[in-house]
Protein backbone atom coordinates (compact mmCIF):
# COMPACT_ATOMS: atom_id res chain seq x y z
CA UNK A 1 0.00 0.00 0.00
CA UNK A 2 1.08 3.58 -0.56
CA UNK A 3 0.06 7.08 0.32
CA UNK A 4 -1.10 9.43 -2.41
CA UNK A 5 -0.91 13.19 -2.85
CA UNK A 6 -4.23 14.47 -4.21
CA UNK A 7 -5.63 17.57 -5.92
CA UNK A 8 -5.53 19.92 -2.96
CA UNK A 9 -1.72 19.96 -3.11
CA UNK A 10 -1.83 21.68 -6.49
CA UNK A 11 -0.82 25.34 -6.07
CA UNK A 12 -0.43 24.85 -2.29
CA UNK A 13 2.68 22.63 -2.31
CA UNK A 14 3.36 22.68 1.40
CA UNK A 15 6.39 20.55 2.15
CA UNK A 16 5.88 19.73 5.83
CA UNK A 17 5.36 16.10 4.79
CA UNK A 18 8.83 15.86 3.29
CA UNK A 19 10.54 16.48 6.63
CA UNK A 20 9.01 13.42 8.29
CA UNK A 21 9.41 10.94 5.43
CA UNK A 22 12.00 8.31 6.40
CA UNK A 23 12.50 7.01 2.84
CA UNK A 24 12.55 10.17 0.71
CA UNK A 25 9.59 9.16 -1.46
CA UNK A 26 8.39 12.70 -2.22
CA UNK A 27 9.06 14.24 -5.61
CA UNK A 28 8.67 17.92 -6.43
CA UNK A 29 6.99 19.34 -9.50
CA UNK A 30 6.46 22.97 -10.41
CA UNK A 31 3.31 23.37 -8.29
CA UNK A 32 2.66 20.02 -6.56
CA UNK A 33 4.34 17.16 -4.76
CA UNK A 34 3.81 13.46 -5.48
CA UNK A 35 4.72 10.22 -3.71
CA UNK A 36 6.60 7.42 -5.44
CA UNK A 37 4.51 4.34 -4.64
CA UNK A 38 7.54 2.09 -5.09
CA UNK A 39 9.43 3.95 -2.34
CA UNK A 40 6.58 4.63 0.11
CA UNK A 41 6.66 2.25 3.09
CA UNK A 42 3.20 3.14 4.37
CA UNK A 43 4.57 4.60 7.59
CA UNK A 44 1.65 7.08 7.92
CA UNK A 45 3.92 9.92 9.10
CA UNK A 46 3.22 12.29 6.21
CA UNK A 47 -0.57 12.30 6.30
CA UNK A 48 -1.05 14.26 9.56
CA UNK A 49 1.73 16.71 8.63
CA UNK A 50 0.00 18.01 5.49
CA UNK A 51 -1.61 21.40 6.27
CA UNK A 52 -3.77 21.07 3.13
CA UNK A 53 -4.98 17.57 4.07
CA UNK A 54 -4.01 16.42 0.57
CA UNK A 55 -2.40 13.07 1.48
CA UNK A 56 -4.42 9.87 1.78
CA UNK A 57 -3.83 6.16 1.97
CA UNK A 58 -4.59 4.58 -1.39
CA UNK A 59 -7.37 2.64 0.35
CA UNK A 60 -8.95 5.86 1.64
CA UNK A 61 -8.80 8.12 -1.42
CA UNK A 62 -11.79 10.46 -1.54
CA UNK A 63 -14.34 9.86 -4.27
CA UNK A 64 -13.15 11.40 -7.50
CA UNK A 65 -9.49 11.42 -6.45
CA UNK A 66 -8.68 7.80 -7.37
CA UNK A 67 -6.81 8.81 -10.55
CA UNK A 68 -4.19 10.53 -8.39
CA UNK A 69 -2.70 7.13 -7.53
CA UNK A 70 -1.68 6.67 -11.17
CA UNK A 71 -0.70 10.33 -11.51
CA UNK A 72 1.63 10.09 -8.48
CA UNK A 73 3.26 7.01 -9.95
CA UNK A 74 3.72 8.63 -13.36
CA UNK A 75 5.05 11.99 -12.18
CA UNK A 76 7.37 10.54 -9.54
CA UNK A 77 9.33 8.97 -12.40
CA UNK A 78 9.98 12.39 -13.95
CA UNK A 79 10.24 14.80 -11.04
CA UNK A 80 13.25 15.07 -8.70
CA UNK A 81 13.23 13.76 -5.13
CA UNK A 82 12.64 16.40 -2.47
CA UNK A 83 14.24 15.76 0.92
CA UNK A 84 14.03 19.11 2.70
CA UNK A 85 11.19 21.41 3.65
CA UNK A 86 10.80 24.54 1.54
CA UNK A 87 8.68 27.62 1.94
CA UNK A 88 5.27 27.23 0.29
CA UNK A 89 4.20 29.57 -2.50
CA UNK A 90 3.14 32.97 -1.18
CA UNK A 91 -0.47 32.38 -2.23
CA UNK A 92 -0.68 28.77 -0.96
CA UNK A 93 -3.27 29.60 1.70
CA UNK A 94 -5.47 31.21 -0.96
CA UNK A 95 -5.54 27.93 -2.95
CA UNK A 96 -6.02 25.57 -0.01
CA UNK A 97 -9.43 23.93 -0.22
CA UNK A 98 -10.32 25.10 -3.72
CA UNK A 99 -11.65 22.45 -6.08
CA UNK A 100 -11.05 22.02 -9.80
CA UNK A 101 -7.29 22.54 -9.60
CA UNK A 102 -6.27 19.53 -11.72
CA UNK A 103 -6.28 21.66 -14.87
CA UNK A 104 -3.70 23.92 -13.18
CA UNK A 105 -1.21 21.09 -12.63
CA UNK A 106 2.11 22.00 -14.18
CA UNK A 107 4.12 19.06 -15.42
Amino acid sequence: MTYVVTENCIKCKYTDCVEVCPVDCFHEGPNMLVIDPEECIDCTLCEPECPAEAIFSEDDLPEGQEHFLELNEELSQDWPVLTEKKDPPEDADDWDGKSGKLEMLER
